[in-house]
């Protein structure tokens, strides 16, 4: 294949990484231009603080409470170990919407647990305001994080460990040795992950935030633009929150360091099984983890089951119209990502690894506000609200993607990409023959990734939408509004399972193709 081939072969790609930047960086460049010489006032940087605040307290405490529970997960072997790890994986998954609904149901005012308080004299609880923002954050990362730690653990060499356990080490010594150094390598990543999640986090905190001293940037820009049309204030707060990501990512990255312990021969891990006190707090780490995020799941399922029958109007058309946009988005961010993922297997690219990744350092409410600044001018932005809606899901979606294609499209262009040039196999032949057979299992499973994540979404739509444009996640979000728990707790157990059967679609379909 000579050079002009090559550069044409690569142009789809190229311009596709233009149009990505163009998406991110034209509504943050009509955020900033918008919001530039605007005076925050005292209110503004109150909300700046209190956002800082519950983002670091909810990194911390998922990350720290995490550790054990990792760690157990590590280094025991049980009955239903496989079924409890991947319940670690669903709350990424869950819209916030109905995670927050969970909560309430058993620690909200009428919950399991203030009826229990009541039932032996102690007053009640609130959940509302900064703990309820914090607790509903590590329900909803805890598990996050605990997947994560735990493939630090997983990474450890065997060799390492068989080492120290034949000079004796205890486990305490092992842990200064061996794991303490991976968590110093993982922990900053881990945090940062989350406090980004939180710093942008919307539907949490418009249900649980408890009012004006409890208000985060993200839900801040929500009223400037939903209720008082200040779109300059919106912008300024939009580029706080977009430097304030910046700076976490910065912080994160030279705190990490390198454990330093090379290369193992890829054995299993054979960590140490220590009984006694230990073994027990081990089982207690698990027995509360798996508590924490089973209770509330449950509370939705038994509160929801009775109204499936009789659910509010606006449900199922918002329903259709959120299985829609997560179709759209999926396809379109599966798509895309393909494209640059297999453009950078082929020759590094680093423009193609900016445009992928610049999303993450922004959010859906400030991609919205970004493109309503754009669209207001010219057109009504409540009749663009489905279509802008999907733009930014494709774009917010296609990072996680990017990275689950990218190692198996280097690996496809190792194994077989100069077989392919040498046959000529190109075009939509190569695609047909090679590609999607061999791409079949993670591209089933980012498109379900993206479906559900999508279909969960409360980010632009809130912004754009109107009645007859609502999505399911909006519609849930109105219902709890207004008090009406017992409607909202049947919609989000319907989003639930439309939620989950578009991953397990997607994902069955990259199964059976890649068989």
């Amino acid at each position: 294949m000579n050079r002009a081939e090559r550069q044409t072969r690569g142009l789809p790609a190229r311009l596709l990484a233009l149009l990505l930047l163009a998406l991110v960086l034209a509504p943050m460049a009509a955020v900033g231009w918008r919001g530039a010489g605007i005076a925050l006032g005292p209110a503004d940087w109150a909300v700046i603080r209190f956002s800082v605040t519950q983002a670091v307290l909810s990194a911390g405490f998922s990350t720290v409470l995490a550790i054990p529970v990792a760690r157990a997960l590590a280094r025991r072997r049980f009955a239903g170990r496989g079924a409890l790890v991947t319940l670690m994986g669903a709350p990424f998954l869950l819209p916030a919407v109905v995670a927050v609904l969970g909560l309430l149901a058993v620690f909200g005012r009428s919950g399991v647990l203030n009826q229990g308080l009541l039932a032996v004299g102690l007053p009640p609880i609130s959940i509302y305001g900064l703990h309820g923002v914090v607790l509903a954050h590590v329900f909803l990362n805890l598990p996050l994080a605990t997947r994560m730690i735990l493939q630090g653990w997983l990474a450890l060499p065997a060799e390492r460990i068989r080492l120290a356990r034949s000079l004796g080490f205890t486990p305490n010594e092992t842990f200064r040795h061996l794991e303490w150094p991976m968590l110093r390598e993982v922990l900053p990543g881990v945090a940062l992950v989350i406090l980004v999640i939180c710093l942008t986090s919307f539907a949490v905190v418009l249900t649980l935030g408890g009012g004006p001293s409890a208000t985060t940037i993200e839900l801040a820009i929500y009223q400037a633009v939903r209720f008082e049309f200040d779109l300059a204030r919106a912008a300024g707060l939009a580029g706080v929150q977009v430097a304030l990501c910046a700076v976490a990512a910065l912080v994160a990255w030279v705190m990490v360091r390198p454990a330093g312990f090379g290369a193992g021969l890829d054995r299993d891990l054979a960590l140490a099984r220590p009984g006694g006190w230990r073994w027990g707090l081990d089982g207690l780490a698990l027995i509360l983890a798996a508590a924490f995020l089973v209770l509330p799941l449950g509370a939705v399922v038994l509160r929801g089951v009775p109204g499936l029958a009789d659910l509010p109007a606006s449900v199922l058309p918002a329903a259709g119209r959120s299985v829609l946009v997560a179709l759209v988005s999926a396809a379109l961010a599966t798509s895309a990502a393909l494209v640059l993922a297999l453009a950078a297997a082929r020759r590094p690219a680093p423009g193609i690894e900016a445009a992928a990744t610049l999303p993450l350092a922004t959010s859906g409410l400030v991609l919205g506000t970004g493109l309503f600044l754009l669209i207001q001018p010219f057109a009504p932005p409540m009749r663009l609200a489905l279509p802008v809606t999907i733009l930014v899901n494709t774009a917010l979606s296609l990072p996680y993607l990017y990275r689950i294609l990218l190692p198996q499209t280097r690996a496809l262009a190792a194994d077989y990409g100069r077989l392919a040039d040498s046959l000529a196999l190109t075009g939509w032949a190569r695609l047909r023959w090679l590609v999607l057979p061999r791409l079949a299992r993670p591209l089933g499973f980012g498109a379900g990734i993206a479906a559900a994540l999508s279909m969960g979404d409360l980010g632009a739509i809130a912004l754009f939408a109107g009645e007859r444009q609502a999505t399911l996640p909006l519609v849930v979000s109105q219902l709890t509004g207004a008090y009406r728990l017992e409607a909202a707790a049947s919609a989000s157990l319907l989003l639930v399972v439309l939620s989950f059967a578009l991953f397990w679609a997607c994902d069955a379909w990259g199964r059976r193709a890649g068989a």
